[in-house]
């Protein structure tokens, strides 16, 4: 799971560049299977906070009914704030579990 969270992360911060068309639809599918296996995680606690946060994710980034902004500046801000959730989503997984 760490695994993952990280490569979104990265992957998204990759994404801030301007890149082919490809490499952001394969930046949308993985960033959704990242905020779903989140979701799911955090589900099996309950709810919270996190829930939330990845379901808006993952409409967001969702790679079957794209959202499209007007703006490159709008992705890349956006890119980058979503790319700090998935790191601090990892950070709380190294915190509060171990030996995942």
């Amino acid at each position: 799971m760490k695994f993952l969270l990280y490569a979104c992360s990265g992957m998204l911060l990759v994404g801030m560049l301007d890149l082919p068309i490809g490499y952001y639809t394969l930046l949308r599918l993985t960033v959704s299977i990242g905020a779903l296996a989140v979701i799911v995680t955090e589900f099996e606690d309950g709810f919270n906070v996190w829930i939330f946060i990845f379901g808006f994710i993952l409409l967001l980034f969702n790679p079957i009914i794209p959202v499209h902004l007007n703006s490159k500046e709008a992705w890349v801000i956006i890119d980058l704030i979503v790319a700090i959730i998935f790191f601090a989503k990892t950070i709380t997984i190294n915190t509060n579990k171990t030996d995942e």
